[in-house]
């Protein structure tokens, strides 16, 4: 029987709940999940392949998510660089030195961030679906809204459904979070759109202010010049997964991140979207995560 223990740890005055599967004597991969995303937005099959392979897996609810502190954000606002050292504070209270790094969305820039600005504790990288963590998409997110054409020394924008999905304006809910994962799964590969809703009605139930996870939209945009750190000073054995069919950050986001990191292996998922929404497309994943 794989070993599964919960527990909530401190990181300054937030509580933050924390999950680890497997054995505690091997070597730790730390999942760090994207925008309001909470830690079971990683999936099962994923973190069971992991432990498969030889390590435990620690998952957790950032703040403002899912069973973690809610923070009043006009009182206390917070950056990306404060929610890396959430994942600081969750290493420290596993009492744990270092562990494999693997993030998601903004999650990989999370990680990124811990790859440049505390890379002791990071043994190796993953960054999956993700854009470097400095640059500011603002400039290509308005020409994409104006209908104008895509700047060729920027990164490319977003999908024209993506885009679609957010002006719509759907009402906030389970339903809406379908419709937005069916965009983020991509056209290509099959959407498991049962998993998917059970596991966003289960984020629904476990949270204990659903409204409070929109302050990480707000957190993205507030200045951080730790996030201006040069990502070729990141020193960790480090993986850029990405999907060819990611309508958040296309491709040219992970060519980026592969082109800025020093050594990095760029693994290009055929048919891959935003999320790990399809069958079988977790294990894959899982066995692409550098360990």
């Amino acid at each position: 029987m794989v070993d599964v223990q919960e527990r909530f740890v401190a990181s300054g005055g937030l509580r933050l709940w924390t999950e680890r599967t497997g054995d505690p004597g091997r070597p730790a991969v730390l999942m760090v999940m994207g925008s309001a995303a909470q830690g079971i937005s990683c999936p099962d099959a994923l973190v069971g392949r992991l432990v498969e392979r030889g390590v435990q897996v620690i998952r957790f609810d950032h703040r403002d998510t899912g069973r973690s502190s809610v923070v009043d954000f006009d009182a206390h606002p917070y950056t990306i660089g404060d929610m890396a050292r959430d994942c600081l504070a969750v290493l420290d209270g596993y009492g744990l030195e270092s562990a494999h790094v693997a993030g998601a969305s903004l999650g990989g820039m999370i990680a990124q961030w811990l790859g440049v600005h505390a890379p002791e504790r990071v043994r190796s990288l993953t960054v999956m679906s993700s854009s470097p963590m400095g640059h500011d998409p603002r400039p290509l997110l308005a020409r994409a809204r104006a209908g104008e054409p895509a700047d060729p020394d920027d990164l490319p924008p977003p999908a024209p459904e993506f885009l679609a999905h957010l002006a719509a304006g759907l009402p906030p809910g389970v339903e809406s979070d379908v419709a937005l994962f069916r965009v983020f799964n991509g056209p290509v590969r099959p959407f498991d759109e049962a998993a998917a809703r059970d596991m966003l009605e289960l984020a629904l139930s476990r949270a204990t202010d659903p409204a409070a996870a929109a302050h990480h939209h707000r957190a993205v945009w507030l200045d951080d010049p730790s996030l201006l750190a040069p990502l070729s000073s990141i020193t960790a054995p480090t993986s850029i997964v990405h999907g060819d069919q990611d309508p958040v950050y296309p491709l040219g986001h992970g060519v980026a991140l592969a082109a800025a990191i020093p050594g990095a292996a760029l693994h290009v998922v055929p048919g891959m979207g935003h999320v790990m929404t399809s069958p079988g497309l977790p294990e894959e994943v899982a066995d692409l995560i550098r360990l």
